[in-house]
């Protein structure tokens, strides 16, 4: 059987804490490799790594710098059909969704490319007598993230590439359930000319999670996953002195208004609550029609297409519309919750409780599930269900129905269904929500503006990626100079370089 360790300066290295992790096959629901789960011995080794080698990548200019992200977008679309599979074999999610997930982290990369840029700190001339006053943005040194398994490729590159791009060096700790792209992440960083010791992988649980924590020379810490983790990082994290972004869990509402395109909205929310088997963050969980005649057109309209979803394995062609669930824990939370629905009085309209797969019986796939007259106080409605589950909440009016989005204790993303712009405008303007989607439903910024939600989503003041993630990964340093009259040297012809 496969064995996963660790990826320490520049090398894969077996783990030395005696534990791991089973990594599965979720589609056959076979244990298909072990990865090592590091102590905190190992996790001090990787980051006086990171202390050493960090300095002298932080010395080398922006530019240079941003030419490893160059070679490493060369790299990732080379290896993406590489990566594509390894993703799918460990996480579920079809060979498609995969790729978007490997080009979702690209476009961060690509933006990266631009670090002269953002890296550029400010002068005044002459800002008292003979005084000039500059900032610069300086790297933090050694930063950590924490990445979840529902993303194993685009929330590492999130993360790691503005981090190393400032002059950081960065150690990841990603999901022990996924653990293989990140590992070949970390190769190709190398191999796209970054130092060895600058990018690290320790694979772990929540002993590597305290380690980082508690680790004095780990200056930042990111983390996407569950908002109780997410509290708990960020309250130890803050606590040790250290700079901290933390993304959590979410309950994404579509208000749906009564002169939105039905066809439209349909397809919308079949692609938004039900793709990745709705293991996304950002994925539409809750559909809120605004009066009756909405809602019953919605429904009618919705059982078909969410009877008709193609359910399988990731080999099973690319006309496979979402894969298994990553774990049979997780399959086992999602058929509880879906089974506290109907007792608490729910209409089942599309009941994927008894589906199977011929061939794959083992394996860790739940049926697409489709809830109308959720009401605000059952299970499903209050807790994040993070499987193929699609809950109708009705509302009378749209107030009722911005009312409710407002009032759910998640922030994370919602979106709008409409023809009228007056409507959408107020929409966006009122609501509560980091991220909002006009007639998109799925609003996730790219790589060039900043992801982020608000209220329990989100723990911080900076969003990922976008101008926050250059604010995140430097410091500001100010400086004032006054400068006596001297000798000047004599001209140079040559022209200037940075080289």
């Amino acid at each position: 059987m496969e064995q996963i360790g660790h990826y320490i300066n520049g090398e894969h290295v077996a783990g030395t804490s005696g534990r791991t992790a089973d990594v599965f096959n979720p589609a056959t629901g076979e244990v298909q490799a072990q990865v090592a789960l590091a102590n905190q011995a190992e996790m001090d080794a990787a980051v006086a790594i990171a202390a050493a080698a960090q300095p002298a990548w932080a010395a080398q200019n922006p530019q240079k710098r941003a030419r490893v992200m160059m070679k490493m977008v060369e790299l990732l679309h080379r290896d993406m059909d590489k990566l594509a599979e390894a993703l799918s074999r460990e996480h579920g999610k079809t060979l498609p969704d995969a790729a978007g997930d490997v080009i979702r982290g690209l476009e961060v990369v690509e933006y990266c490319i631009g670090a002269p840029q953002m890296l550029k700190g400010e002068y005044t001339d002459g800002a008292g007598p003979g005084i000039d006053m500059y900032s610069m943005k300086q790297a933090l040194g050694v930063c950590a993230g924490i990445t979840p398994f529902n993303f194993p490729a685009m929330i590492p590159m999130w993360m790691f590439a503005p981090a190393i791009v400032c002059g950081n060096a960065f150690i990841l700790k990603p999901s022990e359930r996924d653990p293989s792209v990140p590992m070949m992440l970390a190769a190709l960083m190398e191999e796209a000319g970054l130092p060895k010791g600058i990018m690290q992988v320790v694979n772990g649980d929540k002993e590597a999670v305290d380690a980082i924590i508690a680790d004095p020379v780990i200056q930042s810490i990111g983390f996407v996953g569950s908002t109780p983790i997410a509290q708990y990082i960020y309250g130890g994290g803050c606590a040790a002195g250290k700079r901290v972004q933390c993304f959590g869990g979410a309950k994404n509402h579509a208000i749906i208004m009564p002169d939105a395109d039905m066809d439209n909205v349909v397809d919308a929310l079949i692609g938004a609550g039900f793709g990745a088997a709705g293991e996304r963050c950002m994925a539409l969980s809750v559909a809120v029609p605004v009066g009756k005649d909405t809602a019953d057109r919605l429904i009618a309209a919705m059982i078909p297409k969410v009877e008709s979803l193609k359910i399988g394995p990731y080999t099973g062609g690319n006309d496979v519309d979402f894969g298994p669930v990553v774990t049979s824990m997780a399959k086992e939370k999602i058929n509880g919750l879906v089974q506290s629905g109907v007792d608490q009085g729910a209409t089942m309209a599309v009941d994927g409780r008894d589906f199977s797969l011929q061939g794959y019986e083992d394996g860790f796939f739940v049926g697409a599930t489709l809830f109308d007259n959720v009401t605000t106080d059952m299970d499903i409605y209050k807790q994040e269900i993070f499987g193929p589950v699609l809950c109708t909440v009705r509302a009378d009016t749209y107030d009722d129905a911005i009312k409710m989005t407002m009032e759910n204790e998640y922030g994370n993303g919602t979106a709008i269904f409409t023809r009228d712009g007056d409507t959408a405008r107020d929409f966006a303007n009122r609501i509560n929500v980091g991220m909002v989607g006009v007639n998109v439903p799925i609003p996730v910024p790219l790589a060039y503006h900043t992801f982020g939600g608000w209220k329990k989503s989100a723990f911080g003041d900076l969003n990922q990626h976008g101008p926050d993630a250059f604010k995140f990964y430097t410091r500001t340093k100010t400086i004032t100079s006054r400068w006596p009259s001297g000798a000047r040297e004599g001209a140079n012809f040559s022209i200037p370089t940075m080289g």
